[in-house]
């Protein structure tokens, strides 16, 4: 009975601990604090209960049916993807990297072979980033300059006096660029007037013309007695034949005669007979020796005869020329070997570069080492900007295109397309390689614009994103993403126009009312294309399908 009461009075919401303690007291009142924790069970048992709501609440959420779940997983109506007609300029450009150096970087070589030594340097090391010109000295080799002049043949051999080519060409057409007057500079030999100004470009860099030895000096100077005693020959020969020519003198003529009269008078005697003067006196004369008497005459007469006749002088005239072709020959001689003093132009000595001037680049010798291979690299003192681009980009690429780059500060610089070369493994590849060339790689060459020193140091040995644009419309024009074309069935080009209010189908579904307009393209780049007109004008703003 007690166990009934418990229950029925916990139902009631009276705690069963108040009914006994009642029944044990007598008394209707509650013991102390029984009032305040029937309050707090009150409020612990509201709050489980809204939570309960709530987490009631959320699970519904959650939970789908699979009726519910399907619907949700069907796709939706399908619709029209749009984009307005924009007013905008349309540029087709061609992107490029580009690295930037120097041109025609080269390696330096200075003929030695003609030192007759060791090429070791002795001064004029460049630094660093140094420019070469004209008439500059590259480096000094075993005390001697190497003279920087204009030219594309290397120096292979020393130039003097006489000999000829197209080395001797360039060194007198290199004289005439630098100011210095080489002489006749349409003949490629070098001659006399050629080694007077090879002096004198000597005296222009500071430095003596090369010498030509004491043998050379030597040889002058036995060339020269040679030439003396020639002339001395020559002069006692045509004395002998002068006195050759000049025949016989008066006081031999009068001797002559003078004999001729006594052997007539001898033979007359002799014809007459004489007295013999050892004879007795009273003896008759006695006939002379008329034969020997004649034999005397007729001698006299031809020794006078002999003096009137011309002498021969055949030995002598012989004598005469045999000694002027001996000064010949001595002149020529002396000529030689002054010649061989005459100022030579050594290989050594004179370094040829074309597109002066010249920056070092790399110093490959030190002061006091020995030269045995480059001595430097040099490149242009022009920066360039080098990129590579395919067949298809090089096509839309000519000399004069301009194009823009952004320097490493940030800021924008310019330049311009000097050349565009297939690379020289492609360009070899014939005309009738045309696949090849199609995936062929060019060269493109650019000239930046003024740049400032700072800028050039910045750039330097950078690589650069260039931009240069191949074509452009004449300003803003109407135009529409590529996605928006379509081909019609002659092949024409249309776009798909948004038109009026929705429609509704005979499927259910409800559109958007749109017009297959015929249109005439021009320049497509970026993604978008020009319209240059269409059947029905389109504006700015006018909604074409892209996607549905």
């Amino acid at each position: 009975m007690k166990f009934s009461r418990s229950r029925g009075d916990r139902a009631s919401g009276t705690p069963a601990t108040d009914v006994e303690g009642a029944q044990a007291g007598g008394a209707a009142v509650a013991a102390p604090g029984t009032g305040l924790r029937g309050h707090r069970l009150i409020w612990l048992v509201a709050g489980i209960a809204v939570l309960s709501l709530l987490a009631g609440i959320v699970v519904s959420r959650l939970v789908v049916s699979p009726a519910q779940a399907a619907a949700d997983a069907k796709a939706p109506a399908a619709g029209l993807i749009t984009v307005p007609v924009e007013k905008k300029v349309i540029a087709n450009d061609v992107t490029l990297r580009g690295d930037v150096k120097y041109d025609d970087a080269v390696q330096v070589k200075v003929e030695t072979a003609d030192l007759g030594g060791p090429a070791v340097v002795t001064g004029q090391v460049p630094e660093l980033g140094a420019e070469l010109g004209q008439t500059s000295i590259a480096l000094e080799v075993s005390g001697r300059p190497v003279i920087v002049l204009p030219g594309d043949l290397p120096a292979y051999r020393t130039l003097r006096v006489g000999v000829s080519g197209p080395d001797v060409a360039q060194l007198k057409v290199a004289l005439t660029a630098v100011g210095i007057n080489p002489g006749n500079g349409g003949s490629d030999v070098y001659d006399a007037a050629t080694a007077t100004a090879v002096d004198k470009l000597y005296a222009n860099v500071g430095y003596p013309s090369p010498t030509s030895g004491d043998d050379a000096k030597d040889g002058v100077e036995s060339a020269a007695r040679g030439v003396r005693d020639a002339e001395e020959a020559l002069t006692s020969a045509r004395a002998e034949l002068s006195a050759s020519k000049g025949g016989a003198t008066e006081v031999e003529k009068l001797t002559a005669d003078n004999a001729v009269r006594e052997a007539e008078r001898n033979l007359a005697a002799a014809q007459a007979g004489t007295p013999d003067p050892a004879a007795e006196p009273g003896a008759a004369p006695q006939p002379g020796d008329v034969a020997g008497a004649q034999d005397a005459l007729t001698l006299a007469r031809a020794e006078r005869a002999a003096l009137d006749k011309p002498k021969d002088v055949a030995a002598q005239t012989a004598a005469v020329t045999n000694a002027q072709r001996q000064l010949d020959d001595a002149k020529k001689a002396l000529g030689e070997a002054r010649t061989e003093t005459l100022t030579a132009l050594p290989a050594s000595e004179v370094l040829f570069l074309s597109s002066l001037p010249r920056r070092v680049d790399e110093v490959l010798v030190e002061r006091g080492a020995t030269v045995s291979g480059p001595v430097m690299a040099v490149s242009g003192a022009t920066l360039v900007i080098e990129a590579s681009a395919g067949s298809s980009d090089a096509e839309l690429l000519a000399p004069g295109a301009k194009a823009t780059f952004v320097l490493p500060d940030d800021s924008q610089g310019a330049a311009t397309v000097t050349s565009v070369e297939a690379r020289k493994a492609d360009a070899e590849g014939g005309e009738s390689n045309a696949d090849a060339k199609k995936g062929a790689r060019f060269t493109v060459s650019l000239a930046p614009d003024a740049l400032t020193p700072e800028q050039i140091t910045l750039l330097q040995g950078s690589n650069v994103r260039l931009t240069i644009p191949v074509s452009s419309t004449a300003g803003e024009v109407l135009a529409v993403p590529l996605a928006a074309l379509t081909a019609g069935p002659g092949g024409e080009s249309r776009v798909e126009v948004l038109r009026g209010a929705p429609r509704a189908e005979s499927t259910g579904k409800k559109d958007r009312a749109t017009d297959l307009v015929p249109v005439k393209t021009g320049l497509a780049a970026g993604g978008f294309v020009e319209i240059v007109s269409s059947d029905d004008p389109l504006e700015p703003g006018d909604k074409v399908v892209v996607g549905k």
